[in-house]
């Protein structure tokens, strides 16, 4: 986080992020005259993602705690790859995080301003429509050691310009064949300068628009424009919009002269209309009447200075492929279950894993905000996600490899209701009871015939405690019953009266430890989903480009010969307590001496499906 710790006596101090102070010094400054306004402006063309979980946090996170507002923005600008889905997982996404937004906008709410903007580009000679080939296009924009190539279009007379530029929008021109670019410098080192593309044709109807539009604007073209245009004053994306920053300042710039132009036209249409003091009174001010009846916001006064663009790291994850564009290959190639399989990055995926929204919050406030790239360990996410839950997952009994324990003194159709208490660490989430009868499952390894050395649970003639219940006793002589396989079947023991939680003998001393258990005329039969990483190899982004450049091959090519084939396991003829099978979907708990898990959304009381979210200790080892 590009942090410095100060110590004032016993007292020891965090500094904010770079990026928080940013914020602080303009707030200091009085500039934009003292506001703060962000937002967060995800395309809605994929689910959301842990790296977009960061984005989040600060776009929303700075601007309450700084008394701003965040605006959630779809920059809707592709309708080739969007869908009303993803707008609504990406609210629930939001709002599951636990961030709420002043006002919802779509990029689309402004491509009548973005047109009129354009229009006003190519008349001030800004920019042209070009009709060659992408791939000619290209080949003109040279390398970043050479200048690039002009167009021979580019210097169209304005008039067809304007012409062509309708014809792009009439429905009747074919995709490909026109595109509007942007005349600034095909010799500038900033090769993003080298006249980029503004408007293309898509022919597509959009979901908020319907037909009304056939060319739609690029997005460089329409990202800063609409954080002007909505009054942004602090604009937050990660590392690789470094290189577009000079464009986006650039079209800013281009965009506040334009609104000041139809400003001071209003202006003069408004003074011309109006005789002596009512023109007088309008032009008071900086013009402040004519723009309050402009269609442009009072924010485009002299105090609003335009969005201020500063770029932070990704939030990168080992063992984790994390792009919207390779995700969607997963999903369509049914390398997954879908965008919310446990095993995928996105946000809905960790929610359905059973990863607490405050868990994930407190990672990414771990790990900060540099102006350097770096890849993440994802034990460090796991052991945060540990340390969360531990606060608030309820322990229960769950067996998932069952063997079944005789208690041989224990009366035949006797039931105990015993208590167990449903969470240590906050007595507020009280008890539950659970049965207690003569014949129990317990771990299967949990048992040794021939203990090893420093086996400290069951074996002949050793002694456990059960979790909440009493302690047993491995009978000696015949310690077990075993199919003709040589697999044991039933495990025999005995079990001391005065050892139940709570009575006199309960402290007894005993040399094992303490086992969990179920009922076996109570337990219910579950599913148990065990997920393990999604890749085998930790840094899957740079192991996909080499094998692609190696083999010559597309991605999803590249992706299975890398992905985990052991990534899922799916245990059946598990055994749980009742309670559990009881609990609402994604409800969080602790398999005691196992792990975290909770409930999937797939489960039911008559089938309860669970999935594993971390193990009670780290597991990441390379």
């Amino acid at each position: 986080m590009e942090e410095k710790v100060s110590t004032t006596g016993n007292e020891e101090k965090k500094s904010v992020s770079f990026v928080e102070q940013i914020v602080i010094d303009d707030l200091a400054a009085g500039k934009n005259g003292g506001r703060i306004q962000t937002r967060f402006p995800p395309e809605p063309n994929g689910y959301l993602h842990i790296g977009h979980a960061k984005a989040i946090a600060i776009d929303f996170g700075l601007a309450k705690k700084y008394g701003g507002v965040c605006n959630l923005r779809f920059d809707d600008t592709n309708p080739v790859k969007e869908d009303t889905e993803y707008i609504e997982n990406i609210e629930q996404d939001i709002k599951w995080l636990g961030y709420e937004w002043a006002n919802v906008y779509y990029a689309s709410d402004y491509f009548q301003q973005l047109w009129d903007f354009a229009v006003w580009l190519i008349k001030k000679g800004r920019a042209y429509v070009d009709e060659q080939s992408a791939e000619v296009i290209a080949q003109q924009k040279g390398t970043t050691t050479s200048p690039g190539t002009n167009s021979p279009y580019r210097d169209r007379p304005v008039e067809e310009n304007l012409r062509l530029f309708e014809f792009m929008n009439s429905g009747k021109c074919e995709p490909g064949t026109l595109v509007l670019r942007a005349k600034i410098d095909m010799a500038h080192p900033n090769m993003l300068f080298r006249d980029p593309l503004l408007y293309r044709v898509l022919n597509i109807p959009h979901v908020k628009t319907g037909t009304r539009w056939n060319a739609y604007p690029m997005y460089d073209f329409t990202h800063g424009q609409s954080d002007y245009l909505e009054g942004v004053t602090h604009s937050w994306c990660t590392l690789e919009f470094v290189e577009h920053r000079p464009l986006y300042d650039l079209f800013v710039q281009w965009m506040r002269e334009w609104i000041n132009e139809e400003l001071r036209m209003k202006n003069e249409e408004f003074a011309t209309a109006q005789d002596g003091k009512e023109s007088a009174t309008a032009q008071d001010g900086n013009g402040s009447t004519a723009e309050a009846n402009s269609s442009f916001s009072i924010l485009h006064s002299s105090l609003y200075q335009g969005p201020r663009q500063t770029e932070f790291n990704k939030l990168n994850l080992n063992y984790t492929l994390m792009s919207k564009r390779n995700l969607l290959a997963l999903v369509q190639n049914g390398m997954v279950s879908g965008w919310d399989d446990p095993r995928m990055p996105t946000i809905c995926g960790f929610r359905r894993r059973g990863y607490s929204p405050e868990s994930i919050v407190k990672f990414i406030d771990k790990i900060g905000y540099t102006k350097l790239d770096a890849l993440n360990d994802m034990a460090l996410l796991e052991s945060v996600v540990r340390d969360d839950l531990n606060s608030r997952a309820i322990r229960v009994s769950a067996v998932l490899a069952p063997v079944k324990v005789v208690i041989t003194n224990y009366s035949e159709g006797q039931v105990e209701q015993l208590t167990a208490i449903n969470n240590p660490e906050n007595e507020a989430d009280g008890t539950h009871t659970v049965e207690f009868s003569r014949e129990l499952w317990i771990e299967r390894d949990d048992f040794q015939e021939v203990a090893e050395k420093k086996f400290m649970r069951l074996a002949p003639g050793k002694e456990v405690r059960l979790k909440n219940a009493y302690i047993i006793k491995c009978d000696e002589e015949h310690p077990c019953d075993k199919d003709s396989e040589g697999r044991v079947t039933t495990i025999y023991c005995t079990y001391d009266p005065e050892t139940r939680s709570g009575m006199p003998g309960a402290d007894r001393k005993i040399k094992g430890k303490t086992l969990h258990w179920v009922s076996c005329a109570h337990a219910i039969e579950a599913e148990v989903r065990l997920y393990d990483r999604l890749w085998k190899v930790e840094n899957p982004r740079d192991e996909m480009a080499a094998i692609r450049d190696e083999q010559q091959c597309d991605a999803v090519t590249a992706m299975r010969q890398i992905i985990n084939p052991d990534s899922l396991h799916v245990l059946k003829g598990c055994y749980i307590e009742p309670f559990a099978a009881t609990m609402k979907a994604l409800s969080y708990l602790q398999f005691q001496r196992i792990g975290y898990f909770n409930v999937d959304p797939d489960s039911t009381p008559e089938h309860p499906v669970f999935n594993k979210t971390v193990g009670l200790k780290d597991t990441w080892k390379k």
